[in-house]
């Protein structure tokens, strides 16, 4: 069999049993991986001779997938933000609209003409996609990112050593922002990530996801709001006068979010952005 044909095969077998609706990409994607290789070189090698190590390998790896389990948890890996940042079920798998909230981060932390190093705690860090994604980008600025999970915790530290930012990011395990404790300290912006799918479209969810990725990263209660509502409420005593929070919330949850968002902040200039999908995606909140 020639790398083509493996290619093939794979192909075949992720779309005719259902294991993916992106069956090509996620059979070179394996393939690369079997060979230890990328998949540019995987292209050049197209006429090659499969090994047979790396045959058996491969259909390893389509059983995996098969079975349901993600292809990034199968790979170990997943890019975010331009970062290869490893992933494993300690942790949700990052998306491509959780760059929106970056994005907006970046945005605002550019337009401040600050006097001070900017202050930034991501809350619920997870692999640490957020809070990597910003060191990478703000030198200048200090980091804080807490998680109830310590392997999510370990998981995210790893990724910041990866990229080389580790030492500008204090990691600190707790719920939400009480685990900040006594530290004293106000911040320029607060971003989260947090639980928001709704606890019945959880259990609805596809296997990759219900029976793969961590039901905390992911379960906001029965209205998807339940941990976004708690840090809404801790978190003026948190952020400064001129600050910014940032939130991940689900397509249909805008207007309820911006309702939340307005008891605890009633003076606060409050907006919900869309992700490059046109779908709300990141409530804005404006000191």
């Amino acid at each position: 069999m020639t790398v083509q044909e493996a290619l093939r095969h794979g192909s075949r077998m992720l779309s005719a049993k259902g294991g993916s609706e992106e069956a090509s990409l996620e059979a070179e994607l394996l393939l690369a991986h079997a060979l230890n290789t990328d998949r540019t070189h995987l292209y050049q090698r197209l006429r090659e001779e499969l090994p047979r190590d790396a045959a058996n390998t491969f259909e390893a790896l389509l059983r995996r997938r098969l079975a349901h389990e993600p292809t990034a948890y199968i790979l170990g890996r997943k890019e975010f933000y331009g970062l290869e940042l490893e992933v494993t079920p300690a942790a949700i798998i990052p998306r491509p609209e959780t760059e929106t909230l970056v994005e907006l981060v970046l945005e605002f932390v550019g337009t401040r003409e600050a006097e001070h190093e900017t202050r930034v705690v991501d809350v619920g860090v997870g692999c640490g996609a957020i809070a990597v994604a910003l060191a990478a980008n703000l030198p200048e600025a200090e980091i804080i990112a807490t998680d109830v999970s310590p392997e999510a915790l370990a998981l995210a530290r790893r990724n910041a050593e990866r990229h080389g930012v580790a030492a500008r990011i204090r990691f600190l395990e707790g719920d939400l922002l009480s685990a900040l404790g006594g530290l004293d300290a106000l911040f320029d912006v607060i971003a989260a990530n947090l639980p928001y799918v709704r606890t019945g479209d959880f259990e609805a969810a596809p296997p990759e996801i219900r029976q793969h990725e961590p039901l905390l990263g992911l379960d906001g209660g029965p209205d998807g709001l339940r941990i976004i509502e708690r840090l809404l409420r801790q978190a003026p005593s948190r952020l400064k006068g001129d600050g910014a929070l940032f939130v991940e919330i689900g397509e249909e949850q805008g207007a309820a979010a911006r309702d939340l968002a307005l008891e605890s902040f009633p003076q606060a200039r409050i907006e919900v952005r869309k992700d490059l999908s046109g779908l709300d995606r990141v409530l804005v909140v404006r000191t």
